[in-house]
């Protein structure tokens, strides 16, 4: 069954830095876009991060994490990476990845970011 695994994620004090990545069992993104999801504690899922898996990049970040996360792409790895780093306190929460639009793919169990200050 074809899944996205995502892993990287730790305790970190604020400013601090952590790299996540998504890696995909086989070729899953064929030239889809692919998004990193954070979920704080009771609350929704957002989309925080995207990347085009062919082509130019186009990257797109949350106005929140602008200047602080950078998305990018090992395709020959089959693997997405978000760098975070300045991170806050506010960027605590459950990490996922997924395609754009999310179906097809089953959510996997993230990877969880907490930051302390």
């Amino acid at each position: 069954q074809a899944q996205l695994v995502e892993s990287g994620g730790g305790l970190v004090q604020a400013g601090g830095s952590l790299r996540l990545s998504c890696t995909a069992s086989g070729k899953i993104f064929d030239g889809k876009p692919v998004g990193w999801w954070r979920q704080a504690p009771g609350k929704q899922r957002q989309l925080v991060a995207s990347i085009q898996t062919s082509g130019r990049p186009l990257p797109y970040y949350r106005d929140s994490v602008k200047g602080r996360f950078t998305i990018s792409r090992e395709i020959a790895k089959n693997t997405i990476y978000l760098q975070l780093s300045d991170l806050k306190p506010e960027d605590t929460g459950v990490y996922f990845c997924n395609l754009i639009p999310t179906i097809g793919i089953s959510w996997g169990q993230g990877t969880q970011v907490t930051v302390y200050s």
